[in-house]
This record gives structure tokens, C-alpha cells and sequence, in this order.
């Protein structure tokens, strides 16, 4: 059985290989460049709800390496200070905002150029901080970005984790340490 030319297209309402040709050639038609426009717009709008969700958990990773660069160099502040984590003559900090980095500072926190920078970075991605610092136990806690409501805490005890509170009440008062 042979099939004559054009055939196959006559078959779908009446078009012809002609017709389907000047079809092409005369463009596309306003709706069909409205739903491609609507398909476009609703996979960018998917996109961006993405990489914002993105943005903020990376800014939260942020928060916990640098809250562990601190875990790592209060060891080293430790042992270097005759077993204090308070700089010599030192006072302690009671809960607060983090201090900044000063070189004759009174705690820990202010004394160390390395721990204010990794608490300064931290705070950058985070939300706020609150610090403490003693003798004998120190503590941090920085908000994260992806829950207002949420911090990483660390502490002197080997705590990191997450916590259900502000930075401001992440650090118990009673054993200076994260919740």
C-alpha cells in the first residue's frame, strides 16, 4: 500500500502541508506567547523561593563552623593561659552582647583576635549573639538566620547544637552553659 505526499497531514483538520508551512512562517500567536510567558514566570518564581531558602542555610552552616572555630581555639586559650579561659587579670563577662576585639581586653572573648573575628563572622550571618566567660567555662550562642527564634550555642562542656531559644536566652544562667 503506498501513501501519496501530504497525506498524513490532511488527516488533522484540514491541514494541508501548505497550510502547516504558513503557519510557521506567520509567527506565534499572542496566546501562545502569553502561556510560554506564565510557564517562564512560574518556574522562575519556583527558582527563587529556592535559592532563597538556600541563601539562609548557608548562612546558618556559616554560623555553626565559625561557633566551631571557637570550640577549637578556646583549647588552645585554655592551655596557653595556665588553664583559665580568662586572659591574665582578667575578669569574667557576665551573659551579654559578644564583645568586639580588643587587645587589652579583660576576657577571653575581646583578648582573642582569633575568636572576636570567628564571633564578629558569625554574627554577620546570624542574628545577634550573647556571650559569657569565666574562669573555668565559657559559653556562645549566635542566632541563626533561617529561624529568628532559634540559636547554635557552644560551650567550655563540648555542647554544639542547636537550641530553641534568642541568643540572649540560649545560655542557662544558672550553669553557664547552652541550654
Amino acid at each position: 500500500m503506498k501513501f501519496k505526499k501530504g497525506l498524513v497531514l490532511r488527516c488533522f483538520r484540514g491541514f494541508t502541508r501548505q497550510n502547516f508551512l504558513k503557519k510557521i512562517s506567520d509567527g506565534f500567536t499572542l496566546i501562545e506567547l502569553l502561556v510560554v510567558f506564565a510557564i517562564i514566570a512560574i518556574l522562575v518564581s519556583i527558582v527563587l523561593v529556592s535559592l532563597s531558602d538556600a541563601k539562609l542555610k548557608g548562612n546558618d552552616a556559616g554560623v555553626k563552623s565559625n561557633l566551631n572555630t571557637i570550640r577549637s581555639v578556646t583549647e588552645i586559650f585554655y592551655s596557653d593561659n595556665r588553664n583559665s579561659y580568662l586572659p591574665s587579670g582578667g575578669s569574667a563577662f557576665n551573659i551579654a552582647t559578644c564583645p568586639a576585639y580588643d587587645a587589652s581586653g579583660t576576657n577571653m572573648f575581646s583578648k582573642d583576635k582569633t575568636i572576636s573575628n570567628a564571633i564578629a563572622e558569625a554574627v554577620k550571618r546570624g542574628n545577634g549573639s550573647s556571650c559569657y566567660n569565666s574562669k573555668d567555662v565559657w559559653a556562645v550562642a549566635v542566632g541563626l538566620k533561617s529561624n529568628a527564634n532559634a540559636s547554635w550555642c557552644v560551650d567550655s562542656g563540648g555542647s554544639s547544637k542547636r537550641e530553641a531559644f534568642t541568643p540572649a536566652t540560649a545560655i542557662d544562667a544558672s550553669t553557664f552553659s547552652c541550654r
